[in-house]
């Protein structure tokens, strides 16, 4: 059985960086498409940013030239570097992984981490 965990989150000042983890347990990570959604409160849950089987990484408008999607396969592990945060960037963070579907759909994935929760204050 697939397992992720998430952790990093915590309150962060506007402007500030803050770097995600998940760890995967249960099968390897390079079988999988890796994203990270958010879901504020009363939102639907987004779409992030996903690093590819390949390696390859595609990123929300939202998010894209401050978030970096990374992993080290060696440690099972997938990175969120976030940078120059908002306070709209406050959220729980989600680690998902897929084997097949569309990366922009939370239904295509078939296994989702606990969340973490991000403060961005202004």
């Amino acid at each position: 059985q697939v397992q992720l965990v998430e952790s990093g989150g915590g309150l962060v000042q506007a402007g500030g960086s803050l770097r995600l983890s998940c760890l995967v347990s249960g099968d390897t990570l390079n079988n999988y498409a890796m994203a990270w959604f958010r879901q504020a409160p009363e939102k639907a849950r987004e779409f992030v940013g996903i690093i590819w089987n390949g390696g390859g990484t595609s990123y929300a408008d939202s998010v894209k030239g401050r978030f970096t999607v990374s992993r080290d396969s060696a440690k099972n592990m997938v990175y969120l570097q976030m940078s120059s945060l908002k306070p709209e960037d406050t959220a729980v963070y989600y680690c998902a992984a897929q084997t097949n579907g569309s990366p922009w759909f939370p239904s295509d994935y078939q296994y989702w981490g606990q969340g973490t929760q991000v403060t961005v204050s202004s």
